[in-house]
């Protein structure tokens, strides 16, 4: 058990015996209250009623001789009320000691107005001067004796001290079951936090949680989510420094394997070192793809926003990947809006643009047409419509179980179509566009050829 669990225990189990004392001695101070207001009163109910009027009525019929022998008879300690005969000097008829707070009282009903009440609670006898009541306490039903197979009387309540232990008792036992269940959830995030920074990615905690249905399980979740996210990226990095390691090892051992043979025949030097200075060219090229990756995904360092035209700039891209594909026996063609102005960093977009157009001239077949096309969607309340940008060309395509892959480094199509390039260029397209809030993706065109639409919200300064 943590600390947690027992500042959760000992905060629940004070409240409950704050709370306890709080309510106990409300009560007891309200019942004192009672206590001393209330005054004195006289048996009331049937049975003293019952004797209070059958001494009434002997001592009417019989007079105080036939009263004396009644109360004398009803006097043991079976019956069930005892009515008390006393005179205005205060002498009670058989001699008895009267309570004086009853007999007070007796004598304020009498002389007080005449209710029902009253004339239930006490008699009073003209002809002989003699105040008829029942003290309190007497009126209780005469206890039959114990019968076979039964306990005598009714159950003695339970002492205070056996009261106070079984709250105590109790009130433990919620607090510590309370403390638990709230410190469990706690503790299986902390041993899976230390499994996660171990190492063991493939931890999760959700499993553990089981039916809970609050923010504890809500955080248990949100926990797994970082934990899968962080085992993706993970897998992310080191497949892109094996992918990374692996397009440098080739030019460098290409470059390696040019300066041997230079030195070995010397009349090959110029030869080797145009094969050199090309390796140099890739190199640099591929280390220019990487930091702009990098730079991407770390989201420093970024170009300013500028305000552009999105037409005119995917216009220009389109001109250049023009004039380089009728070398190659393509054609590239251009439809769009008249304008699209936009506050983006234009760098970065013109790099995304730019790569997903020249991918597109590089993967369609000779003789065909990379379509290129720019609208605008319809604007939505307050804010411009999304530009959107569609490029299709007639290539080979790409395997539909490899549509998302394509935008991941150093990933290429297996296609069976030559693999120039680093398979970089629709990785950094995607970082640019997501930098934006913008979407890419990938879809296989009818006919044949791959179709790569960008959708990118439109925000002026």
């Amino acid at each position: 058990m943590g600390r947690l669990f027992w500042k959760f225990f000992l905060a629940f189990w004070l409240t409950l015996l704050l709370a306890g004392a709080a309510v106990g001695s409300l009560v007891w101070l309200h019942q004192q209250q009672r206590v001393e207001r209330a005054e004195p009163t006289l048996a009331a109910g049937p049975r003293a009623a019952l004797a209070l009027q059958s001494a009434a009525a002997t001592l009417r019929h019989g007079g105080v001789p036939a009263l004396r022998a009644l109360l004398d008879e009803t006097g043991a300690p079976w019956s069930p009320a005892i009515v008390y005969a006393v005179d205005r000097d205060g002498r009670e008829l058989l001699g008895r000691s009267v309570p004086a707070e009853a007999l007070e009282h007796a004598r304020r009903l009498l002389d007080g107005p005449v209710t029902p009440r009253a004339t239930r609670v006490v008699r009073f006898d003209e002809a002989s001067g003699l105040l008829l009541f029942v003290p309190p306490g007497l009126d209780a039903p005469a206890r039959p004796g114990p019968r076979p197979g039964r306990r005598a009387g009714a159950p003695e309540p339970l002492p205070a001290h056996m009261i106070a232990a079984i709250g105590l008792l109790a009130s433990l036992a919620f607090s510590a079951l309370l403390a638990w269940s709230l410190t469990k959830p706690i503790r299986h995030l902390r041993r899976a936090a230390a499994a996660l920074a171990e190492g063991r990615l493939d931890t999760r905690v959700a499993p553990l949680m089981g039916r809970r249905a609050d923010e504890l399980a809500d955080l248990g979740h949100d926990f797994d989510q970082m934990a899968r996210r962080l085992q993706q990226l993970i897998a992310s990095q080191r497949r892109l420094l094996h992918d990374v390691s692996h397009e440098l090892r080739s030019p460098l051992a290409r470059l390696q394997a040019a300066i041997e043979l230079a030195r070995q025949n010397p009349e090959r030097t110029e030869a080797m070192l145009e094969r050199i200075e090309r390796d140099a060219v890739r190199l640099d090229g591929l280390v220019g793809e990487l930091l702009a990756l990098a730079r991407l995904e770390a989201g420093s360092t970024l170009p300013p926003l500028e305000t552009v035209d999105l037409i005119d700039l995917v216009a220009a891209i389109v001109d250049d990947a023009r004039f380089e594909a009728r070398a190659s026996g393509r054609d590239v063609t251009f439809s769009g809006d008249a304008t699209a102005m936009a506050t983006v960093r234009a760098e970065l977009i013109h790099r995304a643009f730019e790569n997903v157009i020249r991918n597109a001239v590089k993967y369609t077949g000779e003789g065909t047409v990379v379509e290129v096309g720019a609208r605008l969607r319809e604007e939505s309340g307050n804010q411009p419509g999304a530009f959107v940008l569609a490029v299709a060309d007639r290539g080979p395509g790409v395997p539909t179980e490899e549509l998302e892959a394509i935008f991941e480094p150093f990933q290429r199509a297996r296609s069976g179509a030559p693999a120039g390039g680093f398979g970089l260029g629709l990785a950094i397209a995607r970082r640019a566009i997501e930098a934006h809030g913008g979407h890419i993706g990938a879809r296989n065109r009818e006919g044949g050829g791959l179709v790569v639409e960008i959708e990118l919200p439109r925000r002026l300064a």
